[in-house]
C-alpha cells in the first residue's frame, strides 16, 4: 500500500472528531480542547480477540466471568511463578474487570480489523507465538545477553509503560496531561515517562530521538493527534500484551475527551515490515482526583544482573560440558 493511502486509511479508521459524538470538551484559556488532568487505567484488556470471545463487547455478567478467567490465566503464567504478589493482584476485583469504553465492556483493544486480530505478516505472527509460549513456560526469552546495553529499555528501567503506543492497562498507570499553546506534556507514572510534544508538522533529526521516540502533535477538531517515529530498535518487542513496534514504525495516537470523566485513547502502528495494513486499537482512560506518585524501578531491579549472571553460567557449562543442578 502506498504511504499516502496508508495515512488516509489510518485517518478513516481512527474516526476523527466524530468519535466524540455530541460531547463538546471545555476549552483552555488559549482555545484548545481541555484534556488536562490525571487520567487512569485499571482493568484487564487483551490485545486481540480470542476463540472464546470473538465479539468486541460483552454484557455485564459474561464480562465479569471472562475477566475472572483472564485473571487466573495471568496468575498462572510461568513468567510470574516466582512473584507471589501476582496471584493476589490478579484476584483483586477492583482491577480484574474488563475495560469500559463509552459504556460498553470491551474484550480486546483491537477494533479494526473487525475480527480483532493484528494484521501481522506471517513471520511476525510466528514470532509472537514463540514469545507467548516463552511467557507460559518461562523458556529462553528472545533478547541478547552479551551485556546490559543490549537488553530492552523497559527491562533496564530506562522506560516504563509510557512508550507510544501505551498498551499495558492491567496496572494502575495514571497519565497526567498539561497543555500550553506550543506543546502538550504527558507524564506516565509507571516509569516515570515524560513526553514534551511540540505542536509542529516537522520531526527533529533522528539522532535526537529518545527512548520514547520523536513525537509531534496537532489538533484534528477536538482530537489531539500525536505522531511518533524513531522508536528504539531494541524495544521492537513490547510485553504485556505482546506488540511489535520497530524502529521504522510510525505510531499515531489520538486523545479525544468524550465526557467530563472519560478520555478515549486510540492508536495504530504503521509498519509494512510487520503489518499487512493499518489497524485501530482503543480503550478509555478515566479522570481521577489522585495525584501522580513517584515510581521506583531501578531500586528493586534485581532481574537484570541475575539474567546476565545466568547467561554467563550457561556459557561456562557449555565450555566445560557440566550442568549445575
Amino acid at each position: 500500500m502506498k504511504p499516502a493511502l496508508v495515512l488516509l486509511a489510518v485517518a478513516v479508521l481512527a474516526g476523527g472528531p466524530a468519535a466524540a459524538a455530541d460531547y463538546k470538551a471545555p476549552r483552555t484559556s488559549f482555545g484548545q480542547p481541555d484534556l488536562q488532568g490525571v487520567w487512569n487505567t485499571h482493568f484487564i484488556l487483551p490485545m486481540e480477540s480470542r476463540p472464546d470471545t470473538p465479539s468486541l463487547t460483552l454484557p455485564e455478567p459474561e464480562a465479569q466471568a471472562f475477566a475472572r478467567k483472564l485473571a487466573v490465566e495471568v496468575a498462572n503464567l510461568a513468567v510470574f511463578a516466582q512473584d507471589p504478589e501476582v496471584a493476589e493482584i490478579s484476584g483483586d476485583t477492583s482491577r480484574s474487570q474488563l475495560a469500559i469504553v463509552r459504556g460498553q465492556r470491551r474484550t480486546r483493544q483491537v477494533v479494526e480489523p473487525a475480527d480483532g486480530k493484528l494484521p501481522l505478516v506471517a513471520a511476525a505472527r510466528a514470532q509472537m507465538r514463540l514469545i507467548e509460549q516463552a511467557l507460559r513456560t518461562q523458556s529462553e526469552p528472545p533478547f541478547p545477553t552479551d551485556g546490559p546495553e543490549a537488553r530492552p529499555n523497559w527491562e533496564r528501567c530506562v522506560v516504563g509503560f509510557g512508550q507510544p503506543p501505551i498498551v499495558s492497562t492491567s496496572d494502575i498507570n495514571p497519565r497526567q496531561i498539561v497543555q500550553t499553546r506550543d506543546a502538550v506534556v504527558i507524564l506516565t507514572e509507571y516509569g516515570p515517562d515524560l513526553r514534551i510534544v511540540p505542536f509542529t508538522d516537522k520531526h527533529g533529526p533522528a539522532i535526537q530521538a529518545s527512548a520514547l521516540g520523536d513525537s509531534i502533535a496537532r489538533w484534528d477538531g477536538d482530537t489531539l493527534v500525536i505522531e511518533t517515529v524513531g522508536m528504539p530498535a531494541k524495544d521492537t518487542i513490547r510485553p504485556f500484551p505482546t506488540l511489535f513496534v520497530t524502529a521504522s514504525a510510525k505510531v499515531l495516537e489520538r486523545y479525544t475527551r468524550v465526557s467530563p470523566s472519560e478520555l478515549l485513547y486510540q492508536y495504530t502502528v504503521v509498519d509494512p515490515l510487520i503489518y499487512t495494513g493499518p489497524w485501530l486499537a482503543e480503550y478509555s482512560l478515566y479522570r481521577t482526583d489522585k495525584p501522580i506518585f513517584e515510581f521506583a524501578c531501578h531500586e528493586g531491579n534485581y532481574s537484570l544482573p541475575n539474567i546476565l549472571a545466568g547467561a554467563r553460567e550457561r556459557e561456562r557449562q557449555a565450555r566445560t560440558g557440566s550442568a549445575t543442578r
